[in-house]
Protein backbone atom coordinates (compact mmCIF):
# COMPACT_ATOMS: atom_id res chain seq x y z
CA UNK A 1 0.00 0.00 0.00
CA UNK A 2 1.11 3.39 -0.99
CA UNK A 3 2.13 5.85 1.98
CA UNK A 4 -0.27 7.87 1.54
CA UNK A 5 -2.73 5.67 2.12
CA UNK A 6 -0.82 4.12 4.79
CA UNK A 7 -0.94 8.03 7.15
CA UNK A 8 -3.04 6.98 10.54
CA UNK A 9 -6.04 9.62 9.03
CA UNK A 10 -6.24 8.29 5.62
CA UNK A 11 -8.72 5.36 6.91
CA UNK A 12 -10.46 7.60 9.56
CA UNK A 13 -11.25 9.79 6.49
CA UNK A 14 -12.54 6.90 4.09
CA UNK A 15 -14.87 6.44 6.58
CA UNK A 16 -15.66 9.51 7.40
CA UNK A 17 -16.63 10.27 3.64
CA UNK A 18 -19.67 8.04 4.22
CA UNK A 19 -21.25 10.70 5.92
CA UNK A 20 -23.84 12.14 4.12
CA UNK A 21 -22.81 15.63 3.99
CA UNK A 22 -26.02 17.22 2.11
CA UNK A 23 -25.50 21.12 1.73
CA UNK A 24 -29.29 20.90 0.06
CA UNK A 25 -30.07 21.08 4.00
CA UNK A 26 -31.45 23.65 5.26
CA UNK A 27 -28.08 23.19 7.90
CA UNK A 28 -26.14 25.68 5.32
CA UNK A 29 -26.56 28.69 7.44
CA UNK A 30 -25.16 32.31 8.21
CA UNK A 31 -23.76 30.56 10.99
CA UNK A 32 -22.36 27.96 8.62
CA UNK A 33 -20.38 30.42 6.17
CA UNK A 34 -19.12 32.23 9.35
CA UNK A 35 -17.56 29.35 11.14
CA UNK A 36 -15.83 28.08 7.50
CA UNK A 37 -13.87 31.38 6.90
CA UNK A 38 -10.32 31.71 7.08
CA UNK A 39 -8.17 34.78 6.20
CA UNK A 40 -4.75 36.07 5.38
CA UNK A 41 -2.66 38.54 2.85
CA UNK A 42 -5.87 40.25 2.20
CA UNK A 43 -8.23 37.15 1.24
CA UNK A 44 -11.31 35.87 2.15
CA UNK A 45 -11.91 31.99 1.73
CA UNK A 46 -14.99 30.57 2.24
CA UNK A 47 -15.40 27.03 2.34
CA UNK A 48 -19.03 26.22 3.77
CA UNK A 49 -20.35 25.58 0.82
CA UNK A 50 -17.53 21.91 0.78
CA UNK A 51 -19.00 19.00 1.97
CA UNK A 52 -17.21 18.78 5.14
CA UNK A 53 -18.14 19.24 8.65
CA UNK A 54 -15.59 20.14 12.00
CA UNK A 55 -15.09 16.48 12.05
CA UNK A 56 -13.51 16.06 8.95
CA UNK A 57 -12.15 19.49 9.04
CA UNK A 58 -9.96 18.11 11.84
CA UNK A 59 -8.90 14.98 10.07
CA UNK A 60 -8.16 16.76 7.28
CA UNK A 61 -5.49 18.67 9.46
CA UNK A 62 -4.27 15.01 10.84
CA UNK A 63 -3.67 13.98 7.66
CA UNK A 64 -1.43 16.96 6.78
CA UNK A 65 0.24 16.44 10.17
CA UNK A 66 0.88 12.49 9.35
CA UNK A 67 2.38 13.78 5.94
CA UNK A 68 4.57 16.68 7.70
CA UNK A 69 3.36 18.73 4.69
CA UNK A 70 4.91 21.65 6.87
CA UNK A 71 7.98 20.10 7.27
CA UNK A 72 8.28 19.85 3.45
CA UNK A 73 7.39 23.39 2.98
CA UNK A 74 9.91 24.49 5.23
CA UNK A 75 12.56 21.81 4.04
CA UNK A 76 11.90 23.45 0.22
CA UNK A 77 11.79 27.09 0.67
CA UNK A 78 15.12 26.55 2.90
CA UNK A 79 17.03 25.37 -0.13
CA UNK A 80 16.77 21.54 0.60
CA UNK A 81 16.79 18.98 -2.61
CA UNK A 82 13.35 17.78 -2.99
CA UNK A 83 13.15 17.88 -6.94
CA UNK A 84 14.08 14.60 -7.15
CA UNK A 85 12.77 10.30 -7.74
CA UNK A 86 14.58 8.08 -5.59
CA UNK A 87 17.02 5.59 -6.96
CA UNK A 88 16.27 6.91 -10.99
CA UNK A 89 17.99 9.54 -12.67
CA UNK A 90 15.78 12.67 -12.29
CA UNK A 91 16.39 16.71 -11.49
CA UNK A 92 17.71 16.11 -8.44
CA UNK A 93 16.99 19.89 -7.54
CA UNK A 94 16.30 22.48 -4.94
CA UNK A 95 13.31 24.60 -5.63
CA UNK A 96 13.37 27.69 -4.77
CA UNK A 97 11.46 30.15 -6.57
CA UNK A 98 10.32 31.34 -3.44
CA UNK A 99 13.88 32.84 -2.78
CA UNK A 100 12.76 34.81 -5.71
CA UNK A 101 10.36 37.16 -4.07
CA UNK A 102 13.02 36.85 -0.09
CA UNK A 103 14.08 40.27 -0.33
CA UNK A 104 11.60 41.82 1.97
CA UNK A 105 11.05 41.46 5.98
CA UNK A 106 11.72 38.15 7.65
CA UNK A 107 14.09 36.62 5.01
CA UNK A 108 15.43 32.64 4.89
CA UNK A 109 18.56 32.11 7.03
CA UNK A 110 19.70 28.67 5.78
CA UNK A 111 22.54 29.27 3.31
CA UNK A 112 21.27 27.60 0.05
CA UNK A 113 17.90 30.04 0.83
CA UNK A 114 20.31 33.17 1.16
CA UNK A 115 22.37 32.45 -1.76
CA UNK A 116 19.42 32.27 -4.13
CA UNK A 117 17.89 35.50 -2.52
CA UNK A 118 20.86 37.10 -2.88
CA UNK A 119 21.12 36.04 -6.80
CA UNK A 120 17.59 37.22 -7.32
CA UNK A 121 18.04 40.77 -5.74
CA UNK A 122 21.23 41.18 -8.06
CA UNK A 123 18.67 41.00 -10.93
CA UNK A 124 16.14 42.95 -9.51
CA UNK A 125 18.74 45.61 -9.14
CA UNK A 126 20.05 45.07 -12.87
CA UNK A 127 16.48 45.19 -14.08
CA UNK A 128 16.11 48.62 -12.06
CA UNK A 129 19.09 50.26 -13.84
CA UNK A 130 18.05 48.78 -17.12
CA UNK A 131 14.23 50.03 -17.28
CA UNK A 132 15.45 53.60 -15.93
CA UNK A 133 17.97 53.72 -18.95
CA UNK A 134 14.91 52.34 -21.20
CA UNK A 135 12.05 54.81 -19.69
CA UNK A 136 14.83 57.71 -20.31
CA UNK A 137 15.46 57.06 -23.71
CA UNK A 138 11.67 57.09 -24.51
CA UNK A 139 13.07 55.20 -27.34
CA UNK A 140 10.90 51.88 -27.32
CA UNK A 141 6.97 52.18 -27.03
CA UNK A 142 6.03 48.38 -27.15
CA UNK A 143 7.81 44.71 -26.14
CA UNK A 144 7.64 40.96 -27.66
CA UNK A 145 7.87 38.13 -25.32
CA UNK A 146 9.14 34.92 -27.10
CA UNK A 147 9.47 31.47 -24.90
CA UNK A 148 7.29 28.52 -24.46
CA UNK A 149 5.49 27.12 -21.47
CA UNK A 150 6.16 28.62 -17.99
CA UNK A 151 8.29 31.03 -20.23
CA UNK A 152 5.03 32.93 -21.61
CA UNK A 153 2.03 31.52 -19.56
CA UNK A 154 2.61 33.27 -16.65
CA UNK A 155 4.17 36.31 -17.49
CA UNK A 156 1.16 36.82 -20.06
CA UNK A 157 -1.06 36.18 -17.30
CA UNK A 158 0.84 38.71 -15.04
CA UNK A 159 0.70 41.61 -17.81
CA UNK A 160 -3.02 40.54 -18.67
CA UNK A 161 -3.76 41.04 -15.31
CA UNK A 162 -2.57 44.41 -14.09
CA UNK A 163 -2.75 46.23 -17.76
CA UNK A 164 -4.48 48.61 -15.67
CA UNK A 165 -1.25 50.04 -14.20
CA UNK A 166 0.53 50.05 -17.55
CA UNK A 167 2.18 52.68 -18.58
CA UNK A 168 1.36 55.20 -21.63
CA UNK A 169 2.27 54.04 -24.79
CA UNK A 170 3.81 51.03 -23.58
CA UNK A 171 2.48 47.72 -25.39
CA UNK A 172 3.35 44.14 -24.53
CA UNK A 173 3.15 41.01 -26.72
CA UNK A 174 3.74 37.41 -26.12
CA UNK A 175 3.98 34.87 -28.72
CA UNK A 176 4.54 31.38 -27.53
CA UNK A 177 3.34 29.16 -30.28
CA UNK A 178 6.20 27.79 -33.11
CA UNK A 179 3.06 28.27 -35.33
CA UNK A 180 4.71 31.35 -37.75
CA UNK A 181 1.08 32.50 -38.25
CA UNK A 182 0.99 33.99 -34.45
CA UNK A 183 4.19 35.69 -34.76
CA UNK A 184 3.48 37.45 -38.31
CA UNK A 185 0.21 39.08 -37.08
CA UNK A 186 2.18 40.61 -33.48
CA UNK A 187 5.23 41.55 -36.17
CA UNK A 188 2.27 43.31 -37.83
CA UNK A 189 1.12 45.00 -34.79
CA UNK A 190 4.12 47.08 -33.99
CA UNK A 191 7.01 49.12 -35.30
CA UNK A 192 10.11 46.91 -35.10
CA UNK A 193 12.38 50.16 -34.70
CA UNK A 194 10.65 51.22 -31.58
CA UNK A 195 10.17 47.02 -30.09
CA UNK A 196 12.23 45.74 -27.84
CA UNK A 197 12.34 41.55 -27.61
CA UNK A 198 12.62 39.26 -24.80
CA UNK A 199 13.91 36.39 -25.97
CA UNK A 200 13.47 33.55 -22.96
CA UNK A 201 14.99 30.11 -22.67
CA UNK A 202 17.03 28.60 -19.60
CA UNK A 203 18.92 26.11 -21.85
CA UNK A 204 19.41 28.77 -24.60
CA UNK A 205 18.20 25.55 -27.09
CA UNK A 206 14.75 25.42 -26.96
CA UNK A 207 13.46 25.04 -30.23
CA UNK A 208 10.49 26.83 -30.66
CA UNK A 209 11.99 30.00 -28.89
CA UNK A 210 15.37 30.03 -30.94
CA UNK A 211 13.34 29.88 -34.24
CA UNK A 212 11.19 32.95 -33.53
CA UNK A 213 13.88 34.45 -32.36
CA UNK A 214 15.99 33.86 -35.24
CA UNK A 215 12.24 34.90 -37.46
CA UNK A 216 12.52 38.32 -35.43
CA UNK A 217 16.06 39.00 -36.17
CA UNK A 218 15.81 38.41 -39.88
CA UNK A 219 12.85 41.02 -40.00
CA UNK A 220 14.92 43.60 -38.18
CA UNK A 221 17.78 43.24 -40.57
CA UNK A 222 14.83 43.83 -43.54
CA UNK A 223 14.49 46.76 -41.67
CA UNK A 224 18.23 47.55 -41.29
CA UNK A 225 17.90 47.31 -37.57
CA UNK A 226 20.61 45.90 -35.75
CA UNK A 227 19.18 43.18 -33.65
CA UNK A 228 21.62 43.80 -30.67
CA UNK A 229 19.79 46.61 -29.52
CA UNK A 230 16.34 45.52 -29.90
CA UNK A 231 16.90 41.80 -27.89
CA UNK A 232 17.33 40.58 -24.60
CA UNK A 233 17.69 37.47 -23.24
CA UNK A 234 16.68 35.59 -20.21
CA UNK A 235 18.60 32.41 -20.08
CA UNK A 236 21.19 30.53 -17.30
CA UNK A 237 24.25 31.40 -17.11
CA UNK A 238 26.79 30.07 -19.28
CA UNK A 239 23.89 28.56 -21.83
CA UNK A 240 24.36 29.68 -25.81
CA UNK A 241 21.77 33.17 -25.35
CA UNK A 242 24.60 33.81 -22.23
CA UNK A 243 26.54 36.39 -24.73
CA UNK A 244 26.19 40.17 -23.97
CA UNK A 245 27.56 40.66 -27.85
CA UNK A 246 24.24 39.75 -29.49
CA UNK A 247 22.05 41.25 -26.71
CA UNK A 248 21.45 44.61 -25.18
CA UNK A 249 20.88 43.04 -21.66
CA UNK A 250 21.26 39.65 -20.45
CA UNK A 251 19.38 38.62 -17.14
CA UNK A 252 19.89 35.00 -15.56
CA UNK A 253 17.33 32.90 -14.53
CA UNK A 254 18.70 29.46 -12.16
CA UNK A 255 18.05 25.47 -11.99
CA UNK A 256 16.08 25.69 -8.66
CA UNK A 257 13.70 27.63 -10.80
CA UNK A 258 11.18 25.52 -12.67
CA UNK A 259 9.62 26.95 -15.78
CA UNK A 260 6.42 27.46 -14.44
CA UNK A 261 7.31 28.80 -10.92
CA UNK A 262 9.23 31.45 -12.61
CA UNK A 263 7.13 34.14 -13.47
CA UNK A 264 8.28 36.22 -10.26
CA UNK A 265 12.00 35.90 -11.79
CA UNK A 266 13.12 38.27 -15.09
CA UNK A 267 10.82 35.21 -16.77
CA UNK A 268 8.17 37.35 -15.73
CA UNK A 269 10.07 40.89 -14.17
CA UNK A 270 11.17 42.31 -17.34
CA UNK A 271 8.23 42.65 -19.51
CA UNK A 272 5.88 43.51 -16.41
CA UNK A 273 8.57 46.40 -15.10
CA UNK A 274 8.70 47.45 -18.84
CA UNK A 275 5.44 48.04 -18.91
CA UNK A 276 4.08 48.87 -15.61
CA UNK A 277 7.27 49.89 -14.12
CA UNK A 278 9.49 48.19 -11.33
CA UNK A 279 7.17 49.83 -8.32
CA UNK A 280 4.61 47.29 -9.75
CA UNK A 281 6.87 44.50 -10.00
CA UNK A 282 8.04 44.38 -6.30
CA UNK A 283 4.37 45.00 -4.90
CA UNK A 284 3.86 41.50 -6.71
CA UNK A 285 6.86 40.35 -5.05
CA UNK A 286 5.19 41.37 -2.01
CA UNK A 287 2.31 39.99 -2.39
CA UNK A 288 3.89 36.49 -2.69
CA UNK A 289 6.53 36.28 -0.31
CA UNK A 290 3.78 37.09 1.95
CA UNK A 291 1.66 34.21 0.75
CA UNK A 292 5.03 32.21 1.37
CA UNK A 293 5.33 33.10 4.41
CA UNK A 294 1.58 32.21 5.35
CA UNK A 295 2.48 28.47 3.78
CA UNK A 296 4.91 28.10 6.75
CA UNK A 297 1.78 29.11 9.18
CA UNK A 298 1.18 26.13 11.95
CA UNK A 299 -2.14 27.32 12.20
CA UNK A 300 -3.60 25.12 9.75
CA UNK A 301 -7.32 26.68 10.07
CA UNK A 302 -5.19 30.36 8.27
CA UNK A 303 -2.76 28.65 6.19
CA UNK A 304 -4.72 29.39 3.23
CA UNK A 305 -2.59 27.36 0.37
CA UNK A 306 -2.69 24.04 2.72
CA UNK A 307 -6.38 24.75 3.36
CA UNK A 308 -7.15 24.26 -0.11
CA UNK A 309 -4.95 21.69 -0.76
CA UNK A 310 -7.09 19.60 1.88
CA UNK A 311 -9.84 20.58 0.61
CA UNK A 312 -8.96 19.33 -3.48
CA UNK A 313 -7.73 16.17 -1.54
CA UNK A 314 -10.94 15.60 0.36
CA UNK A 315 -12.84 16.27 -2.96
CA UNK A 316 -10.66 14.18 -5.66
CA UNK A 317 -9.35 10.86 -3.06
CA UNK A 318 -12.37 10.93 -0.72
CA UNK A 319 -15.50 11.81 -2.80
CA UNK A 320 -13.97 10.66 -5.68
CA UNK A 321 -14.50 13.80 -8.01
CA UNK A 322 -12.01 13.91 -10.79
CA UNK A 323 -11.78 17.30 -11.78
CA UNK A 324 -12.12 20.80 -10.85
CA UNK A 325 -13.28 24.17 -11.86
CA UNK A 326 -11.69 27.19 -11.50
CA UNK A 327 -13.53 30.69 -12.09
CA UNK A 328 -11.87 33.97 -11.91
CA UNK A 329 -14.94 36.74 -11.68
CA UNK A 330 -12.88 39.03 -12.90
CA UNK A 331 -11.96 39.57 -17.18
CA UNK A 332 -8.06 40.48 -16.31
CA UNK A 333 -7.41 36.84 -15.04
CA UNK A 334 -8.82 35.14 -18.30
CA UNK A 335 -5.02 34.16 -18.96
CA UNK A 336 -4.51 33.73 -15.18
CA UNK A 337 -6.95 30.52 -16.10
CA UNK A 338 -3.98 28.63 -18.08
CA UNK A 339 -1.21 29.71 -15.69
CA UNK A 340 -3.36 27.95 -13.15
CA UNK A 341 -3.71 24.64 -14.90
CA UNK A 342 -0.35 24.80 -15.52
CA UNK A 343 0.25 24.83 -11.68
CA UNK A 344 -1.53 22.24 -10.96
CA UNK A 345 -1.76 19.57 -13.91
CA UNK A 346 1.78 19.58 -14.58
CA UNK A 347 2.89 19.72 -10.95
CA UNK A 348 0.92 16.63 -10.31
CA UNK A 349 -0.35 14.80 -13.16
CA UNK A 350 1.90 11.87 -11.80
CA UNK A 351 1.01 8.23 -11.37
CA UNK A 352 4.25 7.60 -9.85
CA UNK A 353 5.54 8.38 -6.68
CA UNK A 354 9.01 9.97 -5.23
CA UNK A 355 10.31 5.83 -4.75
CA UNK A 356 9.38 5.55 -8.51
CA UNK A 357 6.48 2.84 -7.72
CA UNK A 358 3.69 3.33 -9.17
CA UNK A 359 0.31 4.59 -6.73
CA UNK A 360 -2.75 3.05 -6.59
CA UNK A 361 -4.58 6.46 -5.95
CA UNK A 362 -5.81 9.10 -7.80
CA UNK A 363 -3.63 11.99 -7.68
CA UNK A 364 -4.05 15.32 -9.83
CA UNK A 365 -6.91 16.22 -11.29
CA UNK A 366 -8.55 17.58 -14.55
CA UNK A 367 -8.15 21.29 -14.11
CA UNK A 368 -10.62 23.28 -16.37
CA UNK A 369 -11.13 27.13 -15.93
CA UNK A 370 -12.38 30.44 -17.95
CA UNK A 371 -13.81 33.49 -16.34
CA UNK A 372 -17.52 34.47 -15.28
CA UNK A 373 -19.78 34.98 -16.28
CA UNK A 374 -18.29 33.83 -19.52
CA UNK A 375 -17.96 30.76 -18.10
CA UNK A 376 -21.50 30.14 -17.18
CA UNK A 377 -22.53 30.29 -21.02
CA UNK A 378 -20.19 27.85 -21.87
CA UNK A 379 -19.81 24.83 -19.40
CA UNK A 380 -21.86 25.32 -16.43
CA UNK A 381 -24.81 23.40 -17.35
CA UNK A 382 -22.26 20.33 -17.17
CA UNK A 383 -21.53 21.51 -13.53
CA UNK A 384 -25.07 21.83 -12.88
CA UNK A 385 -27.05 18.95 -14.05
CA UNK A 386 -24.29 16.65 -15.67
CA UNK A 387 -23.59 13.16 -14.43
CA UNK A 388 -20.20 14.15 -12.78
CA UNK A 389 -20.02 16.62 -9.66
CA UNK A 390 -16.86 19.15 -9.93
CA UNK A 391 -15.66 20.90 -7.36
CA UNK A 392 -15.45 24.57 -8.05
CA UNK A 393 -13.21 26.98 -6.76
CA UNK A 394 -14.89 30.84 -7.26
CA UNK A 395 -12.53 33.93 -7.47
CA UNK A 396 -13.74 37.71 -6.90
CA UNK A 397 -12.99 41.04 -5.85
CA UNK A 398 -15.04 43.26 -4.02
CA UNK A 399 -14.03 46.13 -6.13
CA UNK A 400 -12.89 46.98 -9.96
CA UNK A 401 -9.57 47.51 -11.55
CA UNK A 402 -11.11 50.81 -13.10
CA UNK A 403 -12.84 51.92 -10.39
CA UNK A 404 -15.60 53.20 -13.38
CA UNK A 405 -18.77 51.39 -13.29
CA UNK A 406 -22.73 52.46 -14.09
CA UNK A 407 -25.78 51.53 -12.10
CA UNK A 408 -28.35 50.36 -14.14
CA UNK A 409 -31.55 48.76 -12.41
CA UNK A 410 -30.14 49.67 -9.00
CA UNK A 411 -27.14 47.99 -9.14
CA UNK A 412 -23.45 48.49 -10.75
CA UNK A 413 -22.21 46.08 -13.11
CA UNK A 414 -19.86 44.90 -10.23
CA UNK A 415 -22.77 44.26 -8.12
CA UNK A 416 -23.95 42.26 -11.14
CA UNK A 417 -20.86 40.43 -11.30
CA UNK A 418 -20.52 39.72 -8.05
CA UNK A 419 -24.48 38.71 -7.53
CA UNK A 420 -23.37 35.94 -10.30
CA UNK A 421 -20.62 34.44 -8.81
CA UNK A 422 -22.92 34.55 -5.10
CA UNK A 423 -25.49 33.15 -6.96
CA UNK A 424 -23.69 30.47 -9.08
CA UNK A 425 -22.43 28.86 -5.43
CA UNK A 426 -25.62 28.84 -3.69
CA UNK A 427 -27.34 27.60 -6.62
CA UNK A 428 -24.96 24.39 -7.47
CA UNK A 429 -24.92 23.58 -3.41
CA UNK A 430 -29.05 24.15 -2.45
CA UNK A 431 -29.88 23.15 -5.46
CA UNK A 432 -34.29 23.25 -6.67
CA UNK A 433 -36.82 20.70 -6.75
CA UNK A 434 -38.85 20.62 -9.37
CA UNK A 435 -41.48 18.03 -10.43
CA UNK A 436 -40.27 18.56 -14.07
CA UNK A 437 -37.08 16.68 -14.40
CA UNK A 438 -35.71 18.91 -17.30
CA UNK A 439 -35.85 21.86 -14.29
CA UNK A 440 -34.98 19.56 -11.53
CA UNK A 441 -31.42 20.69 -10.20
CA UNK A 442 -30.26 17.63 -7.73
CA UNK A 443 -27.81 20.45 -6.23
CA UNK A 444 -25.22 19.01 -3.47
CA UNK A 445 -22.49 20.55 -5.59
CA UNK A 446 -19.27 21.20 -2.94
CA UNK A 447 -17.18 24.92 -4.23
CA UNK A 448 -15.47 27.63 -2.00
CA UNK A 449 -15.09 31.51 -2.85
CA UNK A 450 -11.17 33.18 -2.76
CA UNK A 451 -12.37 36.84 -2.25
CA UNK A 452 -10.20 39.96 -1.96
CA UNK A 453 -10.47 43.79 -2.28
CA UNK A 454 -9.34 44.72 -5.17
CA UNK A 455 -7.17 42.83 -8.08
CA UNK A 456 -3.81 44.84 -6.89
CA UNK A 457 -0.02 43.56 -8.06
CA UNK A 458 0.04 42.57 -4.27
CA UNK A 459 -2.96 40.88 -4.63
CA UNK A 460 -1.59 39.02 -7.54
CA UNK A 461 1.41 37.98 -5.96
CA UNK A 462 -0.30 36.68 -3.68
CA UNK A 463 -2.77 34.76 -5.39
CA UNK A 464 -0.23 33.19 -8.16
CA UNK A 465 1.58 32.26 -4.76
CA UNK A 466 -1.07 30.49 -3.39
CA UNK A 467 -2.18 28.27 -6.74
CA UNK A 468 2.13 27.14 -6.76
CA UNK A 469 1.81 25.95 -3.01
CA UNK A 470 -1.48 24.43 -3.05
CA UNK A 471 -0.27 22.07 -5.32
CA UNK A 472 3.19 21.80 -3.77
CA UNK A 473 1.27 20.61 -0.47
CA UNK A 474 -1.24 18.55 -2.41
CA UNK A 475 2.17 16.62 -3.82
CA UNK A 476 3.90 16.26 -0.62
CA UNK A 477 0.89 14.53 0.87
CA UNK A 478 0.60 12.29 -2.20
CA UNK A 479 4.02 11.57 -1.93
CA UNK A 480 4.74 12.68 -5.22
CA UNK A 481 7.65 14.89 -7.11
CA UNK A 482 5.71 18.13 -8.21
CA UNK A 483 8.51 19.74 -10.00
CA UNK A 484 9.56 18.00 -13.14
CA UNK A 485 7.70 17.55 -15.86
CA UNK A 486 9.07 14.25 -17.81
CA UNK A 487 5.87 13.94 -19.51
CA UNK A 488 6.23 16.84 -21.78
CA UNK A 489 9.49 15.32 -23.46
CA UNK A 490 8.62 12.20 -25.66
CA UNK A 491 6.42 14.07 -27.63
CA UNK A 492 9.71 16.64 -28.19
CA UNK A 493 11.31 13.88 -29.11
CA UNK A 494 8.99 11.95 -31.82
CA UNK A 495 8.75 15.84 -33.16
CA UNK A 496 12.33 16.01 -33.58
CA UNK A 497 12.45 12.76 -35.31
CA UNK A 498 9.38 14.28 -37.59
CA UNK A 499 11.29 17.28 -38.92
CA UNK A 500 14.40 15.06 -39.72
CA UNK A 501 11.93 13.96 -42.11
CA UNK A 502 10.31 17.16 -43.33
CA UNK A 503 14.49 18.22 -43.86
CA UNK A 504 14.91 14.67 -46.28
CA UNK A 505 17.56 13.31 -43.51
CA UNK A 506 17.78 9.50 -42.93
CA UNK A 507 15.44 8.38 -39.92
CA UNK A 508 13.88 5.17 -39.05
CA UNK A 509 11.01 6.43 -38.24
CA UNK A 510 8.06 4.54 -40.85
CA UNK A 511 4.93 5.58 -38.49
CA UNK A 512 5.89 9.13 -39.20
CA UNK A 513 6.91 8.60 -42.75
CA UNK A 514 3.33 7.09 -43.25
CA UNK A 515 1.50 9.73 -41.97
CA UNK A 516 3.70 12.67 -43.98
CA UNK A 517 3.23 10.69 -46.97
CA UNK A 518 -0.79 10.16 -46.75
CA UNK A 519 -0.83 14.09 -45.93
CA UNK A 520 1.11 14.48 -49.01
CA UNK A 521 4.00 16.38 -47.44
CA UNK A 522 6.62 13.82 -48.07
Amino acid sequence: MDEFQNLKSYKKLQELAKKNIDLTSEKISTQRISEFISQNCGFKFFYGLEKIDKEILNNLFELASDAKALDKMDAMQGGEVINYIEGHESDNRMVLHTALRDCFKDRRKEKNAIEASNLAYKEIEKLKKFIDRIDREGKFTDLIQIGIGGSILGPHAMNQALNVYRKKNRNVHFVSNVDPDDLVQTLRNVDLSKTLVVSVSKSGTTLETITNEEFIKKELHKKGLDPKEHLIAVTAKGSPMDNNNNYLEVFYIWDFVGGRFSPTSMVGGAALSFACGTDVYMKLLEGAHDMDKNALLKDMKNNLPLLAALLGIWNRNFLKYPSIAIIPYSSALFYFCYQIQQYDMESNGKSIDRKAKRVTFETGPVVFANIGTDAQHSFFQFLHQGTDITPIEFIGFKNSQYNEDITFKETTSQQKLLSNLFGQAIALAKGKKSKNPNKNFEGNRPSSILLADKLTPYALGALMSYYEHKAAFQGFIWGINSFDQEGVQLGKVLADQMMNLFAHKKENFPLGEAFLKECGML
